[in-house]
């Protein structure tokens, strides 16, 4: 018989709002083998008892933009390497962009979770992400008109 294969989860989100709504999937994160994804910042979030990596902050807006995305495309790529997940489940936002790319460029499935502060509006993350997402959930149901093919599922919190 065939060793059934491991189902690996990488939860993926940048600092601020957006980790903490990821951190609202912690019963997700505890059912399987799971390694969080975020950005390196003054402060030190880290979920207890979880594997955690650090991409560098990114602002579009930023002269370090190109530099700081291309260092996170190859921090990615080396924590791929290691991790090998099947599923990222992303609340965004820039710095997550590659990891999201690289895992579904490879065969996994990317599911995104469209920010909870956008009641009217997409972000420029869930509009890039939308085009590549196996699944996409807005929280709010006026985002439908943003996202037709999305799904609503209501708030994470």
């Amino acid at each position: 018989m065939g060793k059934e294969k491991k189902i690996k989860l990488c939860f993926a989100a940048s600092s601020g709002g957006h980790y903490e709504q990821l951190l609202m999937l912690k019963p997700l994160m505890e059912k399987y083998d799971s390694f969080v994804l975020t950005e390196k910042t003054l402060y030190h979030a880290a979920v207890k008892d979880t594997k955690t990596y650090y991409m560098k902050q990114v602002n579009r807006k930023e002269k370090s933009f190109l530099p700081r995305m291309l260092c996170n495309a190859f921090l990615s790529l080396g924590i791929y390497l290691k991790e090998r997940p099947n599923y990222i489940i992303c609340t965004g936002v820039l710095a997550m962009i590659p990891m999201c790319l690289l895992v579904k460029l490879t065969g996994g499935k990317l599911i995104y979770i469209e920010s909870f502060a956008k009641v009217t509006s997409p972000t420029q993350t869930g509009k890039l992400l939308y085009k590549f997402a196996d699944r996409f959930y807005v929280q709010w149901e006026s985002m439908l008109e943003c996202y037709p093919e999305a799904t609503y599922l209501g708030g994470i919190y």
